[in-house]
């Protein structure tokens, strides 16, 4: 957001809101526009805006994604600019925005996974939920991931939303899925021979992470059955009768959805149905099982655990004994981590947040962060907006309590400019973006869809002109 208006003697107020990789907080952004000499510039590593909202949530996930409009007032205002295909960290220091801005957030996300750690991770037919979910919502890095369908059942390791976003995907009827979804998924999905997903997790029903709406949804996804073990479920209706009414109600659904279909009908629901799912408690992965040729995934050993300790803070500790699951895809789901950007940010390596108190960088002055990077990877969008929120309100008192010092005039962009020149760098617009936008749209209307995501930033690039 951009100060048209100079506040007296001749000082600009500048936020500069850094974002390096793919989870954009732009609710900072809304919220610094509440001080009307605040400007403020957004720069972002990808040519085009939104972040996760773009590339994590869910293809046929669409009215989640109205939130968009939110972002494009905000951006249209004449207090921001939005400058993308610059990359904090590489094309300019934070340093430098520093130098720049009195005040510097960074909101980059978590743009890399939590890895498995155990044998045969890296065998063929092997996936991060990170790059599959790139790679049916069109994130550039990951549209060459090329994922081998050709099997029938499918083990997802995770009990959290973006297992159950993976499994609707690879069950769902086609038509639910003509979103805006990237047409080489679509096709890809389209000879997919998946007809059965296992979501496995080490702790039980009590602990799973994903909330009653994508539950639910999965439930009755057309053409589907889920199969739960009511043994699984035994007692836990008095267990939850004092939880919190979110996760009693989430358990509740598990136990009905496991009492209507008994396990013992698991036989002659598959004969009837073509798809299923099913939840998988206190298995824990140990080891990805080769094909003979050694080539590929053939299964999965579990480690199978026990629970020591009640409700959330419940850990798993393994029996001593396993079982094999056969699976010919396994895709890992159990959590993203963020990543350093500048040697001159501090950074937590064992937590993957940057420290900070209330998005008030620990020992660096007019430096603030906000989302996954200040908090870690979790919780939904609206978490992630009260978060936001409260960043911004860090940055606002800082601002009325004199802690940043506004009595010096700072560049802006018109500094960040000419050292992006000077490297070569050309920032992309917001009125850049939105001719990208047209031409997504225009793509998508002559394939029956609401958009047809183009995937290659050198493409975006040509066609602005760049």
């Amino acid at each position: 957001m951009r100060v048209r208006r100079e506040p007296p003697k001749g000082t600009v107020i500048g936020f500069a809101f850094s974002v390096a990789s793919c989870s954009l907080s732009w609710q900072d952004q809304v919220m610094a526009c509440h001080h009307d000499l605040a400007q403020v510039d957004i720069y972002e590593k990808l040519p085009v805006p939104f972040g996760l909202v773009r590339f994590g949530v869910a293809p046929d996930h669409p009215e989640v994604k109205n939130v968009i409009n939110t972002f494009t007032h905000t951006a249209r205002s004449d207090r921001c600019a939005y400058y993308g295909n610059v990359t904090v960290g590489r094309d300019v220091t934070v340093g430098e925005l520093q130098q720049a801005y009195h005040a510097v957030v960074l909101s980059y996300g978590a743009e890399d996974n939590r890895v498995l750690g155990i044998p045969g991770e890296n065998l063929s037919g092997v996936y991060s939920a990170r790059a599959f979910v790139g790679w049916y919502n069109g994130l550039p890095e990951n549209r060459d991931l090329k994922p081998d369908l050709s099997c029938e059942t499918a083990l997802i390791v995770g009990h959290g939303n973006v297992a159950l976003d993976i499994a609707r995907i690879l069950l769902s009827p086609l038509d639910f899925l003509r979103t805006d979804i990237t047409d080489c998924s679509l096709a890809a999905l389209a000879c997919s021979k998946v007809k059965r997903v296992w979501l496995a997790g080490r702790r039980g029903p009590l602990q799973v992470a994903f909330t009653i709406k994508e539950l639910r949804e999965m439930i009755n996804l057309p053409g589907t059955q889920p199969v739960l073990n009511p043994a699984d479920f035994t007692g836990l209706e008095n267990a939850v009768k004092d939880a919190p009414r979110p996760r009693k109600r989430l358990t509740e659904l598990m136990v009905k959805t496991a009492l209507e279909k008994p396990r013992e009908k698991a036989a002659m629901v598959q004969a009837a149905i073509p798809r299923l799912w099913g939840l998988k408690f206190q298995r824990s992965p140990q080891e990805v099982l080769p094909t003979p040729d050694g080539t590929r995934v053939r299964g999965v050993r579990m480690a199978l655990t026990r629970l020591e300790g009640l409700g959330e803070s419940a850990k798993a500790v393994p029996t001593g004994d396993v079982e094999e699951l056969e699976c010919g895809l396994v895709l890992s789901s159990i959590g993203y981590r963020s990543l350093p950007l500048d040697p001159a940010v501090p950074f937590d390596t064992q937590h993957g947040v940057i420290p900070n108190s209330s998005g008030r960088v620990m020992g660096v002055p007019g430096l603030y962060c906000s989302g996954w990077v200040k908090r870690g990877p979790v919780g939904v969008i609206i978490t992630t907006m009260n978060d936001s929120f409260d960043t911004a309100q860090s940055v606002l008192e800082d601002l009325q309590g004199g802690v940043l010092d506004v009595s010096v005039s700072r560049e802006g962009f018109g500094a960040v400019g000419s050292i992006l020149h000077s490297r070569g760098i050309r920032p992309v617009s917001f009125s850049d973006w939105e001719k990208i936008d047209a031409a997504e749209v225009a793509r998508g209307k002559a394939a029956g869809k609401p958009r047809e995501k183009i995937v290659d930033p050198q493409e975006m690039l040509q066609l602005i002109g760049h």
